[in-house]
This record gives structure tokens, C-alpha cells and sequence, in this order.
């Protein structure tokens, strides 16, 4: 086993790492007491991903992040957690606005996530019209029935199924395992990657919009989801995508946003929240808002 430590006081701007992991951005962690996305934080608690066959776990305590790996883990925590993110300067930087300030006050240390892009993919081709403690389920579910065992330090843990794993499920399964009608895109979407026809990973070396619209051809991804792939796993900052609590935010703080099309919205909303990490202020936006956050 691998170990190592990191000192949340050498991160700008620290880490919370509960706001971090179970704020809907990522839904490839798992967490020990297997209460994640109950809206009931666990301080200590070890959380758990599995990333190219290693297993990785990490927890925040007495201002020090652990982890524990089947590898030399550090740059990968650092690539995942996001800690080189100057989160200081980027709330520095923030437009001033009140529902902003709101919100990245009520949960500071919260960090982007950099998921891998197939697991994330899936995650949110899962999400359409389900509620973030039923997506993190369907996907821990998918882990469980198709992904590699790996044993580490005495227990058990589910790698998310590779594409051609993926492709190897039938629609009637999943439907079984409770993906209703998002059954045949993750089946489909898998057959894709695995086939070479597509991969999300691909959209990194596009132009933002561009990497939006190429993503759109995976089956059962819109714009919304093919925004949240390029927010969490693939470093597009400015990406934001536009679910119903953004859209509640439009229709109450910025309604001079609102500009009839997807494309059209998302780019003034961009705008407004700054640009290059629009997709940052839209993170703490949607986490403060789902939260129950208001603005006195």
C-alpha cells in the first residue's frame, strides 16, 4: 500500500472535501459508511474512486488530506481533487454579485472535479430527471454488476465498466437495474466508445462550443449533459450547464439572460459569471441553491 499526506493550509484557498465529492459534480466516488449523497456529511470519512485499475482512497482530517493507493497516488489526487486550482484567486476574480457571494461563501473549499470522461459520460447520460442520491446508485450499480474486482487492503472495490464492458449489457438488464428509459443510450453510448466511433475524451482538443456539439452525438446527451462531461472531467471552466436549479437562478437573478436557446442562454450566463470560470461560480450556484441557500 502506498500512502501520503498533503496540508489543506498549502492549498489557495483549501479543500472541503465533502462539498467537493458530493455536491453533483462526480459520481464515481464512493464513501466508506455508504451514506454518500444523504445530504449528511461525514468529517472523517474515507472516500473511495478506482481510476486505470488502481484503487484510491482519500480523506480529509486535522487539516491534512490522506490517501491511500495501490500506487504512488499524489499527482493523481492533485489531477482529480483539482488542488492546484488557485481557488483565492478565482473567487478573487468573481463578478460582484450577490447570489455569488452567497455562495461561494456558504461553502469555500468547494473544488471542480476532474473525473475520468467515459465514467462521467455515463454518470450524466443517468442523470436526466433523477435526484443526486438516485444517480449515485444507478452508477455505484453499474460499477458492482459490470466493472473489474480489485481487492486492496482487505476489502473489495468496483472499477466502472470500460466501454466494451459496457457494451457487453442489454437493455432489458438495466432496465432491471433501475435505468428506466436512459437503458438503451448507456448501451449504445457504450458500443460507440468501445467501437471507436466516439470517445468523449476526444472533445479536449476543441473549441469550447465545438466540444459541446461533438459530444452531442453520443446517444441521450444534450447540451446540458454534454456542458456537465466538459465541466467535471474534460477542463472546460467556462462550461455551464444549465439544469433546472440554474435555470431557476436565470429566472430570479438574471433574467435578462434568458435569451430563448440553450446556446444563446448559456453564453450570456457565462458572461455574467465571469467567463473563463463561469463553470466554477455555476458549481457553487447550483450546490448552494439545491442546498437551500438563499439571499438575505
Amino acid at each position: 500500500m502506498e500512502t501520503g499526506t498533503i496540508r489543506l493550509d498549502e492549498l489557495a484557498g483549501g479543500l472541503d472535501l465533502y462539498r467537493t465529492l458530493e455536491s453533483g459534480q462526480s459520481y464515481l466516488w464512493r464513501r466508506a459508511d455508504g451514506e454518500m449523497y444523504t445530504d449528511t456529511p461525514a468529517p472523517d470519512a474515507w472516500y473511495s474512486t478506482v481510476v486505470e485499475g488502481d484503487v484510491l482512497r482519500v480523506r480529509s482530517r486535522d487539516g491534512v488530506l490522506e490517501w491511500e493507493s495501490t500506487t504512488d497516488a499524489d499527482p493523481l489526487v492533485r489531477r482529480l481533487l483539482r488542488l492546484d486550482d488557485d481557488l483565492e484567486s478565482i473567487v478573487a476574480a468573481s463578478p460582484d454579485d450577490p447570489l455569488l457571494h452567497e455562495a461561494y461563501e456558504a461553502h469555500r473549499g468547494m473544488r471542480l472535479v476532474r473525473d475520468p470522461p467515459f465514467g462521467t459520460l455515463i454518470s450524466f447520460i443517468c442523470s436526466a430527471q433523477m435526484r443526486v442520491g438516485r444517480i449515485h446508485t444507478m452508477v455505484s450499480t453499474l460499477a458492482r454488476e459490470y466493472g473489474d474486482e480489485i481487492a486492496f487492503d482487505g476489502e473489495t472495490y468496483h472499477a466502472f465498466p470500460t466501454p466494451a464492458q459496457l457494451a457487453t449489457a442489454t437493455e432489458a438488464e438495466l432496465r432491471d437495474l433501475g435505468l428506466g428509459y436512459r437503458a438503451p443510450y448507456v448501451v449504445r453510448t457504450g458500443e460507440m466508445v468501445a467501437d471507436g466511433e466516439a470517445h468523449p475524451a476526444d472533445a479536449r482538443e476543441l473549441e469550447y462550443e465545438r466540444a459541446r456539439e461533438y459530444l452531442t452525438r453520443f446517444v441521450g446527451v444534450g447540451d446540458k449533459v454534454a456542458d456537465c462531461v466538459l465541466l467535471f472531467s474534460l477542463g472546460f471552466d467556462e462550461a455551464v450547464p444549465l439544469d433546472t436549479w440554474i435555470k431557476s437562478a436565470i429566472e430570479e437573478y438574471y433574467p435578462d439572460c434568458d435569451r430563448g436557446s440553450y446556446a444563446a442562454t448559456s453564453r450570456a450566463l457565462r458572461e455574467r459569471l465571469g467567463g473563463e470560470y463561469a463553470g466554477y461560480a455555476q458549481t457553487y450556484v447550483f450546490h448552494f441553491l439545491r442546498t437551500g441557500g438563499e439571499v438575505p
